[in-house]
């Protein structure tokens, strides 16, 4: 064992993989080109704290996050581990309805990707133009835009929306994933996003595009959905050895 693969004192061994693997979440997200600026999070559950909740502290660049420099926040965004560090608060206010309304979502990634932007402001949302769109087939959640501040309010019609799906586009606004694991949500966001690409590439040559039938769609998103085990438990190994190459220092 390396001596960086040893917490820091008061960080069990599970906290401090689940911190490496949203650190390491925030630095591929910055990679792909999903940031905006200080803006958006993605948050995880502490294991074994179901009401403490890991997210990058305020101000930082998401090319900035490793394991270390995470902030772990209660449900309501208050900063409980002593550092006073800042948090954005408001910004956690949509992690904050969706982890009480979902205890499998172990990983709320929203951000503000062009992609994802660009097809929810489209009326009829993702079309099954592709496999990638094909995974969330009748699974894919809309939310209309409200504004920038969260209310109770529509928090609940939030949490509606997304109901038991794995994702969500935020109408004019971004996308949302859940995963169970935090290499679950980045897949699936990878997913999402590629398909948002594919749909706008399609539409720009063909207002017209080929669709495949409804019964083929289902099947396909069954196909992909297999045993319905996590997702990503073979990319994100993958994943992390490309990040490794690049900058490791994620897990500091």
């Amino acid at each position: 064992m390396q001596a960086n693969d040893i917490p820091p004192a008061g960080i069990s061994l599970a906290e401090w993989q689940v911190r490496r693997d949203l650190a390491a979440c925030y630095r591929l997200c910055a990679l792909n080109g999903w940031d905006d600026v200080v803006y958006t999070h993605i948050s995880a559950t502490v294991p074994g704290e179901p009401q403490h909740f890991l997210i990058n502290e305020f101000g930082l660049a998401f090319d900035e996050i490793c394991a270390s420099n995470l902030v772990k926040i209660s449900l309501d965004g208050e900063v409980v581990d002593g550092s006073r560090r800042r948090v954005n608060a408001s910004g956690f206010a949509i992690h904050a309805a969706v982890h009480a309304a979902r205890p499998d979502a172990h990983c709320v990634l929203h951000l503000h990707n062009v992609n994802a932007i660009a097809v929810g402001i489209q009326p009829q949302g993702l079309l099954p133009l592709s496999q990638h769109a094909l995974r969330f087939y009748e699974l894919l959640g809309y939310h209309d835009y409200e504004g920038l501040a969260l209310t109770p309010a529509e928090q609940q019609r939030l949490v509606a929306a997304l109901g038991q799906r794995p994702a969500m586009l935020l109408r004019n606004h971004g996308s949302l994933v859940c995963g169970r694991t935090v290499a679950e949500a980045f897949v699936l966001l990878d997913t999402l996003d590629k398909a948002c690409a594919i749909q706008l590439k399609a539409l720009a040559g063909a207002p017209y595009p080929h669709q495949p039938p409804v019964p083929v769609c289902r099947k396909t998103r069954d196909q992909l959905l297999g045993d319905g085990s996590p997702e990503g438990a073979l990319e994100w190994p993958a994943l992390l050895r490309k990040l490794e190459r690049l900058d490791g220092s994620y897990k500091d």
